[in-house]
């Protein structure tokens, strides 16, 4: 399952009956990644312990790769990239990024379908095992 790649960070205020017209309420979450620069392309490699393993396609060279994982979290999510945000980890693989305005059934539901395609190309990184 996906939930324990992320964790979604509790509302500030949670009012007692929603506003009338107002959609579902949108959540924040802090998806744990492992990145592997200097790839292909962008795309979701599999699982890599807790985090979600990413290739990314730039180097780790002016803060690029970083750049590329931001836009390929926020694109994966189908968000603007200014409501992702890296929080830590930008000198290394292990990285966390805050993802605002999201529904967490939607987010799920994303990196679901983003895991059964990496597993289903038979290179996954669970298949190999963690290094």
């Amino acid at each position: 399952m996906a939930d324990d790649l992320f964790d979604v960070e509790p509302r500030a205020t949670t009012p007692a009956t929603p506003a009338p017209g107002a959609g579902p309420e949108l959540d924040t979450i802090v998806l744990r990644l492992h990145v592997q620069p200097g790839a292909g392309r962008a795309s979701v490699a599999g699982r890599h312990g807790d985090a979600l393993h990413v290739r990314v396609a730039p180097p780790p060279v002016d803060n690029r790769a970083n750049e590329a994982c931001v836009a390929f979290v926020a694109d994966l999510l189908d968000v603007p990239p200014s409501q992702v945000e890296l929080v830590r980890g930008d000198k290394s693989r292990e990285k966390r990024l805050r993802v605002r305005g999201v529904d967490v059934t939607a987010v799920r539901a994303a990196l679901a379908d983003s895991l059964a395609r990496a597993g289903s190309s038979g290179r996954s990184a669970a298949g190999r095992g963690a290094r």
